[in-house]
């Protein structure tokens, strides 16, 4: 079973390139949902042209994944 305080513990390895600091700590997770082991993530990028928007979102994927999440989206909000 896929918990949220695992999920938050895990994308807190993820690092914006740009600033080196976790996106949790960032406060750039919006939302986490969970059910029946898919997640759902709102992430919000630090500006609505973040070059790295791509990177962060397939970051946050593997994270979450090491979980045991059976499917894993992400949506970007601003």
């Amino acid at each position: 079973m896929v918990e949220k305080s695992r999920v938050m513990n895990s994308l807190k390895k993820v690092i914006d390139p740009e600033t080196g600091i976790d996106i949790v700590s960032m406060g750039l997770i919006k939302s986490i949902e969970i059910d029946a082991g898919r997640v759902r993530i709102e992430f919000s990028p630090t500006t609505p042209f973040c070059p790295l928007v791509g990177y962060i979102t397939e970051r946050i994927k593997e994270a979450v994944k090491t979980e045991g999440a059976k499917e894993v989206e992400v949506e970007v909000v601003l």
